[in-house]
């Protein structure tokens, strides 16, 4: 269990306390106008109504004693940036703010900020990346890197990862394989690929790229 100080409780601050608490973290929401506040009171540990640019309201949240501290302020940009150079002045371990462009994340980082994100960005890319391969069902992004689920290729099927030679010929590595009856992690070299078998393929964003295609 870790605490989290979550500042401004818009749609993204909300659903962050949702997705924290889920996972029995300790979660600190503080925003300057007390009706956003009352959604989250079933979330959080505590809920404080206060203007974080102001240093005196930070220093009394103590918000060194935080393991991170985000800043999800989506309207207005000077308070984000004012609110991140306070927290790390201040001590703060770990501080993660909102941003909707790179200009806004450039200065972020520049002034505090240890961790950028990109709410509508992220689902953007996400929404855009799942609907446009077929039979694509999720995937984490790794940077240059990243984990598709998605069903085998036809000529797959009733084949094994030894006689498709997966990585040679693919550049792809199969993580695992989630059956209807189960789950099966870093299959061996036998397993033969069933048409319902959902596969966690690793592999760069350019082969990957190029594998998606062929589905």
């Amino acid at each position: 269990m870790k605490s989290f100080l979550i500042i401004g409780m818009g749609r993204f601050g909300h659903y962050l306390c949702q997705e924290l608490s889920k996972l029995g973290n300790e979660i600190l929401a503080v925003d300057v106008v007390e009706e956003r506040l009352e959604p989250c009171l079933p979330l959080v540990t505590s809920a404080q109504i206060g203007d974080c640019t102001k240093p005196e309201v930070l220093k009394e949240l103590g918000v060194g004693n935080f393991d991170r501290c985000f800043v999800c302020i989506g309207t207005n940009f000077q308070n984000s940036l004012e609110i991140t150079s306070l927290l790390k002045e201040l001590g703060a371990k770990w501080v993660i703010s909102r941003a909707s462009t790179d200009v806004q994340a450039k200065f972020l980082l520049r002034n505090g900020a240890d961790e950028v994100v990109y709410p509508e960005r992220d689902i953007a890319e996400r929404v855009a990346k799942k609907s446009s391969a077929n039979h694509v069902f999720d995937f984490v992004d790794l940077g240059d890197y990243g984990i598709y689920e998605a069903l085998p290729l036809k000529e797959w099927v009733g084949k094994s990862i030894k006689e498709l030679n997966v990585r040679v010929n693919y550049n792809i590595s199969i993580l695992g394989i989630r059956e209807a009856d189960g789950s099966v992690f870093m299959p061996d070299a036998d397993y033969c690929f069933r048409g319902e078998d959902h596969m966690m393929v690793m592999g760069s964003d350019a082969d990957l790229a190029r594998f998606l295609r062929k589905l």
